[in-house]
C-alpha cells in the first residue's frame, strides 16, 4: 500500500469513535435478527464512502457479493490505518465491524484476532448468508495479505 495515500479521504470513526466493545455490547442488546440487520444498516451509514480514485482494482476484493474496496497504511508507529467501502449495505456494515476490530493495530494484533468469533459473539454468524460469509472471509483474508507485507 502506497503510504502517500490521502489520510482525510479514508478517515472513519470505527475503532476510535466506535469501538468493538461498543459493537459487542449495542449488538448483545438486540435479541432479534431485524434489528441486528437494522444496527447493520445503521453502521453502514457512518462508513465514508472512499473517493473514486481509492476504488481500484487492486483493492476490489474477489469473491463477495457486493463489491468491496480495502486498503491499509502502515503508520509511523507500526499500527495500521484499515479502510474501505462497500457497495452493499450489509456488506458496509460488516465491513465496520472488521475495521473496528482491526484499526490502529499492529500487524502481529490482526492476525491474531478471529473475526469469526467476533462475529459469532455479535450473534451475527448464523444470521449472515453463505455468500456473504464467504465474502467476509475473503475480506479477512485480503486484511491478513495487505497487513503481512510489511
Amino acid at each position: 500500500m502506497n503510504n502517500n495515500t490521502p489520510l482525510l479521504a479514508t478517515q472513519h470513526p470505527f475503532g476510535h469513535e466506535i469501538t468493538l466493545e461498543a459493537l459487542l455490547n449495542d449488538f448483545q442488546k438486540l435479541k432479534a435478527w431485524e434489528d441486528k440487520y437494522r444496527q447493520l444498516v445503521q453502521l453502514s451509514r457512518k462508513l465514508p464512502a472512499l473517493p473514486d480514485e481509492l476504488k481500484t482494482t487492486e483493492k476490489e476484493i474477489k469473491g463477495c457479493e457486493n463489491r468491496v474496496w480495502l486498503g491499509a497504511k502502515l503508520n509511523n508507529d507500526g499500527k495500521y490505518h484499515i479502510y474501505g467501502d462497500s457497495d452493499g449495505r450489509i456488506v458496509k456494515g460488516l465491513l465496520t465491524i472488521i475495521l473496528a476490530a482491526v484499526e490502529n493495530k499492529t500487524a502481529q494484533e490482526i492476525a491474531d484476532i478471529d473475526m469469526l468469533a467476533i462475529f459469532d459473539q455479535l450473534g451475527l454468524a448464523n444470521q449472515i448468508s453463505q455468500s456473504r460469509t464467504d465474502g467476509v472471509n475473503a475480506i479477512i483474508a485480503r486484511l491478513k495479505s495487505l497487513t503481512s507485507q510489511y
